[in-house]
């Protein structure tokens, strides 16, 4: 991890990128991946992008700075009629891979792209209801993976 990993959990520090496409359905993962994250003292910073494609470089350029513990990225990609989607996703999730390798400082994603969408009021609530509960599961994978890192660091062996 970077240099500013501290293994009290009370001094690690998380950056939350969210893309601002559909924010309503996108600000119910911030607001529990935040909240979860907070309630166990980690500091968090959140970070506004217009779309998804502005989030690798942006979670590049905050994991540079070593401030960062972890980067959780967030964004709601939809097809729009035009099967962009994929490629948006595909390319998103590949380079946030990226940063998380060649910076030594994990990028989790949170950003998600269903089969189908449209905007309407049933499936809109769903996904409202999906992305608070895609948040809570993001602030976990958060804290067990900086967990396990810090024992890493620390020269601990697996427990089996």
């Amino acid at each position: 991890m970077n240099q500013m990993t501290h293994p009290e959990k009370g001094n690690r520090r998380v950056a939350i990128i969210r893309a601002r496409w559909h924010a309503d359905i996108v600000d119910q993962a911030v607001e529990s991946c935040q909240s979860d994250l907070e309630a166990e003292s980690y500091d968090v910073d959140v970070f506004d992008v217009p779309g998804a494609l502005e989030i690798p470089l942006t979670a590049q350029k905050l994991a540079k700075t070593g401030r960062y513990d972890g980067v959780v990225a967030i964004a709601f990609i939809v097809n729009g009629g035009i099967y962009h989607n994929n490629y948006v996703s595909t390319s998103v999730s590949d380079a946030m891979m990226r940063v998380s390798l060649d910076t030594d400082t994990p990028v989790f994603s949170v950003a998600l792209t269903p089969h189908n969408y449209q905007e309407v009021e049933p499936l809109n609530d769903f996904f409202v209801r999906h992305f608070v509960k895609k948040g809570h599961e993001a602030a976990s994978a958060v804290k067990e993976t900086l967990d396990l890192y810090a024992r890493i660091e620390a020269g601990e062996t697996a427990k089996v």
